[in-house]
């Protein structure tokens, strides 16, 4: 079969490229497998050379990178080039880190006896990755996994399948010895054959409903699996704060890559005492963002990756009117060519609609008034979700304290939508299960063995 690759900002045909069907699938995954042995068994030092190699292929081809994920996907330029600076950045962590991770650590030692705890690779790694933030969310698992010892078979979204093909060939011009990481092409009917096969882990970055699937699929193997999945993020904006300030800098959280974002601001809650003054601000900023051609330099918002999206966008804003809700900017699709999405603030909402409770994944945003603090982070709390939360605030303990008790993996104090590859990633409830980035991140893809080491008598 054929995928067809659409730009979703002119609607047009980029490429026409096979798919990988089963046999392909098990054959790749077989390729894999049998390279596996060989690549742990190398020196770690030899690893990081290729992986080395690897990053300085990424920041010298950067730009035409940047094209082919933003003609695919729709992410304006500017954006496509801040991934892949960042992703730069989690290369280097990575290096940086993993060695330590994977020396042996005696917990005992006497004459008689030695206990010690050592790090093996997992085997296959499969990873099933997402559109929004490909070399991102990729990147958090096929690099670790590749420095640890793994072999990887990775899935790119249906929707950056050419950037999956281009991350694979910068694998292969930077020496990775062939086998190791087999990029497959497809949509669903490859996840799931990818799935059959006998991986030694399996991580997904997706939404709530295929991991899901993905959990069910692999029940009952006793492998790793991890799903890092979607959020409904809030963000509390307490009285003591600029309104100014706090809207420019959540209304950029909110519609970064067209709100696309597992963690975009979906949710924000202000204190009555400045509601009314931040959300003519928020309005204000959100009316002033550039639309257009992602190609475009200054282009902010650009068309939704998947134009099915915009269908669900509009069913939460008219379940939201319907139920009270008024519609301040935007709330309809952009004319024209390409899966444009206003910018759309809507207020008076509360819990019994569906845009406060289920994951919008694009420019679609609810504000809230609430008293105090304690209704807040009961609001906050009101999900199925926990992957970030925030607060504005100028009082620190106040901060800390709200943060505290609120239900999710990442918390912010006057900041939001941010990623460090320091600080773990990990998601509660329908977020998900399991963490990348961080040392723990590393840790994901190793398994532990327990020595026990008698000296002969």
């Amino acid at each position: 079969m054929m995928l067809d690759v659409i730009n979703p900002a002119t609607e047009t045909l980029i490429e026409r490229i096979p798919t990988d069907d089963a046999a392909s699938v098990a054959s790749k995954f077989a390729a894999a497998r049998a390279a596996q042995p060989a690549w742990a068994a190398r020196p770690y030092g030899e690893r990081a050379k290729i992986v080395e190699r690897f990053r300085g292929l990424l920041a010298e081809r950067k730009e035409t990178l940047a094209h082919i994920l933003t003609s695919e996907v729709g992410k304006p330029l500017s954006q496509a080039r801040n991934e892949l600076n960042g992703t730069l950045a989690r290369l280097e962590f990575f290096l940086a880190e993993t060695p330590a991770r994977l020396r042996d650590l005696i917990v005992h030692y006497d004459p008689q006896m030695t206990e010690r705890v050592g790090h093996e690779p997992l085997g296959v790694v499969t990873n099933i990755s997402a559109w929004n933030y490909p070399y991102f969310v990729g990147g958090n698992v096929f690099i670790p996994a590749l420095l640890t010892g793994n072999a990887v078979v990775y899935k790119p979204s249906e929707f950056a399948s050419l950037t999956g093909r281009a991350i694979a060939g910068l694998w292969h011009d930077a020496g990775l010895p062939p086998g190791l990481f087999q990029c497959l092409i497809g949509g669903a009917t490859t996840g799931q054959a990818l799935l059959a096969q006998p991986a030694g882990g399996v991580f997904f970055t997706g939404s709530y409903a295929t991991g899901r699937k993905i959990m069910d699929a692999v029940a009952g193997r006793m492998i790793r699996v991890q799903c890092e999945l979607g959020g409904k993020d809030p963000v509390y904006v307490r009285g003591d704060v600029a309104p100014e300030a706090a809207a420019e800098s959540t209304a950029d959280g909110a519609f970064y890559n067209a709100g696309q974002s597992c963690c975009a601001v979906e949710r924000l809650y202000v204190h009555a005492s400045i509601y009314d003054r931040f959300v003519e601000h928020f309005v204000k900023f959100t009316q002033a963002l550039k639309s257009g051609d992602p190609l475009a330099e200054g282009t902010y918002l650009g068309p939704l990756t998947r134009p099915a999206q915009r269908d669900v966008l509009e069913a939460q804003i008219r379940d939201a009117v319907s139920k009270g809700a008024k519609v301040l900017t935007g709330g309809k699709r952009v004319s024209g060519k390409g899966a444009y999405f206003a910018p759309t603030v809507l207020v008076d909402v509360n819990h019994s609609m569906d845009l406060m409770r289920e994951e919008s994944f694009g420019p679609v945003i609810g504000i809230q008034k609430v008293q105090d603090d304690a209704e807040a982070v009961r609001l906050m709390n009101d999900t199925e979700y926990g992957l970030t939360a925030g607060v504005y605030t100028r009082d620190g303990a106040a901060a800390t304290a709200i943060l505290s008790q609120v239900n999710a993996g990442t918390v912010y104090w006057n900041c939001c939508d941010r990623v460090s590859p320091r600080l773990p990633w990990a998601g509660r409830g329908h977020s998900g299960v399991g963490v990348t980035l961080s040392v723990f991140g590393i840790d994901a893809f190793v398994r532990t063995k327990a020595w026990h080491m008698r000296a002969p008598a």
